[in-house]
C-alpha cells in the first residue's frame, strides 16, 4: 500500500468525520453544516494542519497540527498534535509511523523546538510513540468541560 501524507483539504471533511467516529464511537454525529464551518474556522487558522494519509485516493489515517509560538526557548515554537486515529483496517501497515514522521518535518520547518501530544492510557499506543522517537517525560493533565 502507497501512503501520500498531505494537508488535508475540504473535499476530505467527510473522510475526517468517519476516521474521528472510529476515534470517538460515542460522539453524536456532526451535522454537515457544522461541519463545513468548522472545516472553514480550521482552514484558515495559521500554523494548522490537518495532516491525511491517503492511500490510493482513500484517507486512511490524519494527525492534527498546530504550530504555537512562544515566547520561551528562544522564541521558538511549540507543534501540538492532536486527534491522531489511522483506520482500523490500516493499523500496523505503517500509516501512523508516515503520519508522526510528517508532523515532526511540519514541526522543524516551523523551527518548532518540540513536539507534544498526549496519547491515551494504553500500552499499544504508548510503544507506538516510543518506536516514533517520542518520550514519556511528562504527566499529562485534562479537565473536561461540559
Amino acid at each position: 500500500m502507497k501512503i501520500d501524507v498531505r494537508s488535508a483539504t475540504e473535499v476530505d471533511v467527510s473522510a475526517l468525520l468517519a476516521l474521528y467516529r472510529e476515534l470517538n464511537p460515542d460522539d453524536a454525529p456532526l451535522p454537515q453544516a457544522s461541519a463545513d464551518a468548522v472545516w472553514a474556522a480550521i482552514s484558515t487558522q495559521q500554523g494548522r494542519t490537518v495532516l491525511v494519509a491517503d492511500a490510493d485516493g482513500t484517507v486512511v489515517g490524519t494527525a492534527d497540527c498546530v504550530v504555537v509560538p512562544n515566547l520561551t526557548r528562544g522564541a521558538r515554537a511549540i507543534l501540538f498534535v492532536e486527534n491522531v486515529v489511522v483506520a482500523g483496517s490500516c493499523q500496523r501497515s505503517g500509516v501512523g509511523r508516515q503520519l508522526m514522521e510528517a508532523a515532526v518535518r511540519l514541526g522543524e520547518s516551523a523551527g518548532c523546538y518540540k513536539i507534544q501530544l498526549l496519547a491515551a492510557d494504553d500500552e499499544y499506543v504508548h510503544a507506538f510513540y516510543k518506536e516514533c522517537g517520542f518520550e514519556a517525560l511528562a504527566q499529562g493533565f485534562r479537565r473536561y468541560v461540559p
